[in-house]
């Protein structure tokens, strides 16, 4: 048996295609009584309004495409968290694509958005190129920027301020006596949390006097495996030290993994803290301090950025610079 359509409900409801359609689609033009009989020929032939016919009305498809970089899952799965809790919230469907690392799957991912016709598109954690710009341009649809920014366009974005989160993880460190202070980083081709938590990191040291050794910071590109090499770099060929900032947790507890293979004990011989506050940063023994990125919250911030140009409730929205916070665990011990 075929679906009821608009037509049946029309019928059923003695008026016509265009009054079911305008109560449908909260419009108005009819009267309360109209309304009620319309709501309950659709109840009792339980009509499903059509997403593409639907769709074919108000010129959308109640979807928005999220790209992702190869960032680790929880990170990922973090930021997601929020931004399909309130897109759910209000009546968007998600479209996740992973672009891969160094964004190479990113133009391709851009055409299957732009096939599925998706009302808006949020962009995370990573440089939004000309062409990647161009393609959305192209697409007409407004964008939302996560944990990333574009100095060259105008795009709002969410996103922590990646250089005072560094500089406030860095002092933390010489807070607690540390002057001897490593650093594992990400690329420092990278704009967005490359390069800015390094400039971070120099600072802090320059504020309190301390000479920055560029033999004591080593790239550990966001990921366990190199970040493993990067601790064991730093071991091997940096003047000693006392402490490392990782920026990011999965490459603190690669450098912690590396440093206990040494017989390293993690704080009593080495204090290290991470950046990002992902949930096994907990879950790891000793339990990680490091800096904390509302990250679910941010999800969540960007799709209700987003839905608000979508629905043009807003012709546009500001950027907002989210707080981070030092979560102390016990990965850093005062030097006495």
């Amino acid at each position: 048996m075929n679906p009821p359509t608009i037509k049946d409900v029309a019928k059923a409801a003695n008026v016509s295609v265009a009054t079911v359609s305008r109560v449908l689609h909260n419009l108005a033009g009819y009267s309360d009584r109209t309304r009620q009989k319309v709501m309950q020929a659709v109840e009792e032939l339980g009509y499903q309004p059509n997403a593409i016919a639907r769709g074919l009305v108000n010129k959308r498809t109640q979807t928005i495409g999220v790209l992702f970089p190869h960032v680790s899952s929880s990170f990922s799965s973090d930021i997601l968290h929020g931004i399909e809790e309130t897109a759910q919230e209000k009546g968007f469907s998600v479209i996740v694509c992973n672009t891969a690392e160094e964004g190479k799957r990113t133009m391709k991912y851009l055409q299957v958005l732009r096939e599925k016709q998706v009302d808006g598109i949020v962009f995370t954690s990573e440089v939004l190129k000309d062409e990647y710009y161009q393609a959305i341009k192209e697409m007409r649809v407004p964008v939302i920027l996560v944990n990333t920014m574009s100095q060259k366009h105008m795009i709002p974005y969410v996103k922590v301020d990646d250089r005072q989160a560094a500089y406030h993880a860095t002092n933390y460190l010489i807070q607690k006596g540390h002057r001897e202070i490593a650093m594992i980083s990400g690329s420092l081709k990278d704009q967005i949390a490359g390069y800015p938590r390094l400039e971070g990191y120099r600072q802090a040291l320059a504020d309190n006097g301390i000479e920055y050794l560029e033999s004591r910071v080593a790239i550990g590109g966001f990921q366990l495996e190199r970040s493993r090499e990067a601790m064991k770099k730093l071991l091997t060929e940096s003047p000693p030290f006392t402490a490392v900032f990782a920026a990011s947790d999965e490459m603190a507890i690669g450098a912690m993994n590396y440093a206990f293979e040494q017989g390293l004990k993690i704080p009593d011989d080495l204090s290290i803290i991470g950046y990002d506050d992902l949930k096994f940063a907990r879950m790891v023994y000793p339990p990680l301090t490091t800096i904390h990125q509302p990250l679910t919250m941010m999800g969540r911030l960007a799709s209700e950025k987003l839905i608000s140009l979508i629905e043009q409730s807003e012709m546009q929205v500001s950027s907002s610079i989210v707080s981070h916070q030092l979560v102390e665990r016990q990965t850093v011990r005062s030097k006495p």
